[in-house]
């Protein structure tokens, strides 16, 4: 009898400790739960390696993308210098060029241009490039290969003469095609005396 009592209370006290540990043990748990609940969230620090890039950086670029722009401009310029001296050797090459003086008599429209009875360009101009010759300016209107000998250029403008009138106008030219390349300029010019337009067509010495 006395020993069933002493097994029972042994067994009461197992009991007791375990349950005061696990007691215990959630206690801690919960503790644990709520530091890490309200503990602050850790902010990510950036490495040098990831760090943006500063204003002197972007400029530094910017300058890398300018000086290789610049570079591509000029390779594209040294390629069609090379095609057109390719194409067109210095020996057989005659280039033709357009230019305006004042504008006032006619609106140039369009140029036909012929070489030896053969139609080679015809160009037909937009109102900005019209203008643009008025200004100064100095077009080319073709380039291409002709042999030694004698040849004939016939140039043909079409526009608004005065008045605002249709205005159709040829102009001619025979020359010689030596040795070196052969540059002819077409002008129109304003004649005054007259009030009308004066096409000439000439060589560059």
């Amino acid at each position: 009898m006395a020993a069933s009592r002493w097994v029972a209370s042994a067994a009461g006290f197992v009991l007791g400790c375990a349950l005061s540990g696990g007691l215990a043990t959630a206690q801690e748990k919960k503790g644990e739960i709520v530091a890490a609940a309200s503990a602050p969230a850790a902010v990510p620090e950036f490495s040098p390696k990831t760090a943006p890039a500063s204003g002197g950086e972007f400029r530094a670029l910017d300058a890398d993308v300018q000086d290789l722009k610049k570079q591509v401009l000029d390779l594209n310029k040294d390629l069609f210098l090379l095609e057109e001296e390719l194409l067109f050797p210095s020996n057989t090459q005659v280039a033709v060029f357009v230019s305006m003086d004042v504008g006032e008599f006619f609106g140039l429209d369009s140029v036909e241009l012929k070489l030896d009875n053969k139609n080679v360009t015809n160009y037909l101009y937009t109102e900005r490039e019209a203008g643009a010759l008025v200004k100064g300016g100095v077009q080319r209107l073709y380039v291409g290969n002709l042999k030694a000998g004698q040849h004939e250029l016939v140039a043909v403008f079409t526009g608004q003469g005065p008045h605002v009138r249709d205005y159709r106008r040829g102009a001619s030219l025979k020359f010689e095609k030596g040795i070196g390349p052969k540059y002819i300029e077409l002008t129109i010019s304003d004649r005054e005396t007259k009030m009308q337009p004066e096409f000439v067509v000439k060589e560059w010495e």
